[in-house]
C-alpha cells in the first residue's frame, strides 16, 4: 500500500471552490439529424418540440460537496451564484454543506446549462456563465474560513482558477488543482501556473494529455509542478500517477446501470479527498472514488444518489473487500 503525501486534518474543512449551476435537462423524441438540412446549414433556424424538461442542481463545487456531505466530511463552498440560489442554498445546508463562502449576486442569475437530448444521445447544449462570470472577484484567503484544511479548485471561470491556486499557494493550504474541461479554456502558462506546486492535478485521460501539451509538460515532467496526479479512464477506472515513477491502477466499480455519467468525475474526486481525510492509503482513496462514482452513474442528474455510510462501506467490500476501520 502506498500512503499519500499529505492529509487533510478530520478536524479540518475541505474548502470547494468551484461551479454553481442549474442543469436544465430536456428530451427530443427524435433524432436531430431527421430534421436538420446539410444544404441549408448557413441559414439554419430549427426548433425542436421536447417532451421532458428538468431543472437539477449541479455544477462541480456542489456537486463534489454533496457528495463529501453524504461520506460523512465537512465542506465549505466558495464560489459564486444568481437571485435565484436560494432553494439550492437550502438543500446543501440541509446536508450539511457550510455555504458561508458564497456570494450571492442578486443582479444575476445563476449559470445554467441548457441540455438537449435526442433519442440517440446526441445533446446540442447551451451554457449561461451567470453569476459564474464573476466569480474571479472572490477572494479565498477571505472566504475560506478558519478551518480551511485543503483546497478543492474545481472547474470554474478560468481567472477565478488561477486566482483559488495562487491564494491557497500563499496561505500554506495544500490544493488540488481540477481543471477538467476548462483545460480547453485556460492557455499553457496559465494553466501550468495555476497548477503549480498543488498536491494534486485530477483529470480524465483525454484532459491529461490536453494539460500536458498545452503545458509542455509530458510524463515525468508533470511532476516538476504538482507532487502527483490521479487520471480517470471513465468505466476502466482510475490511474494515480507518482513523482518517484509509481503508477497505481484502480479498478472501476460494478454498476447496476448506467443511467447518466454525467458528474461521475465530481463524485470520485469527493470520494478520494474523503480516503485522503480518513489517512487511508492510495490505493483505497482511489477506490473510494470509485464507488462514490458509482452510486452517481446509476442516476439521472448529478446530486440524484443518496446513501448511508454503511450502504457505501457495504459497496466498497463487494467490489474491493474489506473496507479499512
Amino acid at each position: 500500500m502506498t500512503r499519500p503525501t499529505f492529509r487533510v486534518p478530520d478536524d479540518r474543512q475541505i474548502v470547494v471552490t468551484g461551479s454553481l449551476a442549474f442543469d436544465q435537462i430536456m428530451v427530443f423524441q427524435g433524432n436531430f439529424k431527421d430534421h436538420i438540412l446539410p444544404e441549408k446549414l448557413h441559414v439554419i433556424n430549427i426548433s425542436f418540440l421536447v417532451s421532458e424538461m428538468k431543472r437539477q442542481r449541479g455544477g462541480c463545487a456542489g456537486n463534489i460537496a454533496y457528495t463529501l456531505a453524504l461520506l460523512g466530511h465537512e465542506s465549505r463552498i466558495v464560489a459564486t451564484a444568481g437571485s435565484d440560489f436560494n432553494e439550492y442554498n437550502d438543500f446543501l445546508s440541509g446536508h450539511g454543506v457550510d455555504t458561508e463562502g458564497i456570494e450571492i449576486l442578486s443582479d444575476h442569475a445563476t449559470a445554467s446549462c441548457f441540455i438537449t437530448s435526442d433519442q440517440s444521445d446526441n445533446q446540442i447544449t447551451g451554457f449561461y456563465p451567470g453569476a459564474m462570470g464573476q466569480a474571479g472577484e472572490l477572494s479565498l484567503a477571505e472566504r475560506a474560513g478558519e478551518r480551511a484544511g485543503v483546497v478543492i479548485v474545481a472547474p470554474d471561470d478560468p481567472a477565478a482558477m488561477s486566482r483559488h491556486c495562487k491564494e491557497a499557494r500563499d496561505l500554506g493550504l495544500p490544493f488540488i488543482f481540477d481543471p477538467s474541461f476548462q483545460v480547453t479554456a485556460m492557455e499553457g502558462e496559465e494553466l501550468a501556473e495555476a497548477a503549480r506546486g498543488a498536491a494534486m492535478l485530477v483529470v480524465n485521460d483525454y484532459e491529461f494529455a490536453v494539460f500536458e501539451k498545452k503545458t509542455g509538460k509530458k510524463g515525468r515532467a508533470v511532476f516538476d509542478l504538482v507532487d502527483m496526479a490521479a487520471v480517470t479512464l471513465g468505466g476502466e477506472g482510475s490511474k494515480l500517477l507518482l513523482n518517484d515513477g509509481t503508477e497505481i491502477l484502480v479498478p472501476a466499480a460494478e454498476i447496476a446501470e448506467l443511467r447518466d455519467p454525467t458528474g461521475a468525475g465530481d463524485a470520485y474526486r469527493s470520494g478520494f479527498v474523503a480516503g485522503l481525510q480518513c489517512g487511508y492509503d492510495l490505493e483505497v482513496c482511489g477506490r473510494m472514488g470509485s464507488v462514490a462514482s458509482a452510486f452517481v452513474v446509476e442516476q439521472n442528474g448529478t446530486q440524484s444518489h443518496a446513501y448511508t455510510r454503511d450502504d457505501f462501506v457495504a459497496r466498497y467490500e463487494t467490489n474491493f473487500g474489506t473496507f479499512p476501520s
